[in-house]
C-alpha cells in the first residue's frame, strides 16, 4: 500500500485533484470531512469547542457555526492552535483506522490522504509521497470571495494563516497547478496514479 500526502493552499485546488485521483482507483481520506465529523454535537471535540469558544460558535440548530468559529481563530494564532489540539489528534487517529481498513480490502491500494495541513502538523513524515496543489494568490482570493463569501482581507488573513505555498513547493515531491485546465490536470494525476501504484 502506499500511502500519499495531498495538500495545497487554501483555495487551491485540492478538492479537485483528490476527486480525479478517486475516479483513478484511488482511496481518498479527507481530513476536513474527518474533522467535520467530529465536531458533531454532544461529541467530545464538539464539547470541548463550546466549553474553550463558548455557545457564540454554534448555530440555533447546536451545530458549529464554521463561519463564526472562523472568524475567532484566524483573527488569533493561540486560539487558532487551541482549536488544532482539539481536532488533529482524532482526526489523526481515524485516518489511521481508515487506512487500516483500507489495506485489508486492498493490500495494492494507493491512498491518498487530503490534509490542508501536512506539512504544518508534521503529517508528511507519516506518508509515503507529498503533492502540493498550488495556485496564484488572486486567484485564491477570488475563489475565497466566491465560495465563501469573504471579504478581500479575510481572504487574506486566511491565506496567510497557513505554511506560504512557495515553501510547501520546495517541501514537495510532486507539484501540480490548480489553475490548470481540468483535461490536462487528470492527465497528470493519471500518471501519478500509474506511478504510484508501481511504487
Amino acid at each position: 500500500m502506499t500511502v500519499i500526502g495531498l495538500t495545497g493552499g487554501v483555495a487551491t485546488g485540492k478538492s479537485t485533484v483528490a476527486k480525479l485521483f478517486k475516479l483513478c482507483g484511488a482511496i481518498v481520506i479527507d481530513a476536513d470531512a474527518l474533522a467535520r465529523d467530529m465536531v458533531q454535537p454532544e461529541k467530545p471535540a464538539w464539547r470541548e469547542i463550546v466549553a474553550r469558544f463558548g455557545k457564540s460558535v454554534l448555530n440555533p440548530d447546536r451545530t458549529i457555526n464554521r463561519h463564526a468559529l472562523g472568524a475567532i481563530v484566524f483573527r488569533h494564532p493561540t486560539k487558532r492552535r487551541t482549536l488544532e489540539r482539539i481536532i488533529h489528534p482524532r482526526v489523526a487517529r481515524e485516518q489511521k483506522r481508515l487506512t487500516r481498513e483500507g489495506r485489508r480490502k486492498n493490500p495494492n491500494a494507493v491512498v491518498i490522504y487530503d490534509v490542508p495541513l501536512l506539512f504544518e502538523a508534521g503529517i508528511d513524515k507519516r506518508v509515503d509521497k507529498t503533492i502540493v496543489v498550488t495556485t496564484d494568490q488572486e486567484t485564491q482570493i477570488a475563489r475565497l470571495k466566491k465560495r465563501n463569501g469573504l471579504t478581500r482581507a479575510d481572504a487574506l488573513r486566511r491565506i496567510k494563516s497557513q505554511m506560504p505555498l512557495a515553501k510547501k513547493r520546495r517541501l514537495a515531491d510532486y507539484v501540480l497547478e490548480g489553475t490548470t485546465e481540468l483535461r490536462s490536470l487528470a492527465k497528470s494525476v493519471r500518471q501519478l496514479y500509474k506511478s504510484f501504484r508501481s511504487l
